[in-house]
């Protein structure tokens, strides 16, 4: 793999800088893409930093202290547009990205790869994020589509079917797109460090199928409590009668 220097990667953030530009012009100020590239920048070599230090351990009460953790900030940060009974949603975007995403965790970390020891942070901590967050980000759309239909009047199935669409859209677009109009991070990263593009194919077909159904899961538990909430709901201001 080519190495990038700091330098040479200063190059990178052209793009940004010109986005900023324009930001200035058209949007009256760039304030929060500034903040959104300094986080990204500052993140990126913190967890690169963390990551160094994890890889070394080899322990599986750190990998699964590690997953845990993920699983805890993805479902705070999945209801971060839901406007009520917050705690109430971050308990069902708990219970969805838990066990939705734990469970095709499971299935690639001991089906698919099989890794020996299953606890490898290489493996278990890199796949963990892409499952987690996929299904973060889906849980997300259809939370906020869920209340954007229930507040618009329509009924809860109308809600929950509305929502399930909605949130599995970016799922099916790069499903469709991928091979023709884009070639996934994780595959062109195993090619340009070497690896055969057959088996960096395999690996994103992996991938691919694991971020789709972590999503469609999450998604599946998190509507299905949404909707026996809200027919709770609806049961009770009704009233006896």
């Amino acid at each position: 793999m080519i190495e990038i220097s700091l330098w040479r990667l200063g190059f990178a953030l052209i793009p940004i800088l010109m986005v900023g530009w324009i930001s200035l012009r058209w949007g009256g100020g760039a304030g929060s893409l500034w903040v959104a590239t300094g986080r990204m920048v500052l993140q990126l070599f913190a967890i690169g930093y963390v990551l160094s230090f994890l890889f070394g351990i080899r322990s599986p009460w750190v990998t699964l202290g590690v997953v845990t953790f993920m699983i805890v900030i993805s479902s705070w940060i999945s209801i971060r547009t839901v406007r009520e009974q917050r705690w109430a949603s971050y308990r069902d975007a708990l219970l969805a990205i838990g066990l939705g995403g734990g469970l095709v965790y499971i299935l690639v970390i001991f089906g698919v790869i099989a890794v020996e020891p299953w606890y490898e942070p290489k493996y278990a901590i890199s796949l963990s994020g892409m499952v987690f967050a996929n299904a973060m980000t889906a849980v997300t759309l259809s939370a906020e589509r869920f209340d954007a239909e229930r507040r618009s009047g329509k009924n809860v199935i109308h809600a929950r079917n509305t929502a399930w669409n909605a949130a599995l859209i970016p799922q099916i677009n790069a499903f469709l797109a991928v091979g023709l109009v884009s070639l996934p991070g994780i595959m062109t990263g195993q090619v340009i460090a070497g690896a055969d593009p057959m088996e960096a194919v395999r690996y994103q077909i992996m991938v691919m199928s694991m971020v789709m159904g972590s999503a469609g899961f999450a998604v599946a538990i998190f509507l299905l409590r949404r909707t026996q909430s809200a027919a709770v709901a609806l049961q009770t201001n009704r009233g006896p009668g």
